[in-house]
């Protein structure tokens, strides 16, 4: 016997009380909003886990020099290039 019929045989039991007009979600309804429920739970449990290990801290990278000191008679002269007070014409 199916679920359906056996509802439909509960169906005229209730018949007084039934409400045509209200549409409740049920139990099928509470157990899809449970599962998830369930569902995000454990997803924010394991992204929390995960968050966890996460190394916020930069490291610095080892392969890049540091740059350079500009050393130089003009003080915003580009390197290697002639500061206008020094030298002449």
């Amino acid at each position: 016997m199916y679920s359906t019929q056996a509802l439909t045989h509960l169906v005229p039991l209730a018949a007084d009380e039934l409400d045509k007009n209200k549409v409740t979600p049920g139990v099928l309804g509470f157990l899809v909003f449970a599962a998830l429920a369930v569902g995000v739970w454990l997803l924010m449990k394991s992204m929390n886990r995960h968050m966890g290990r996460v190394n916020f801290e930069e490291t610095p990278d080892e392969t890049e020099a540091p740059a350079p000191a500009a050393t130089g008679a003009g003080h915003g002269a580009a390197p290697g290039t002639a500061s206008a007070g020094a030298g002449g014409k």
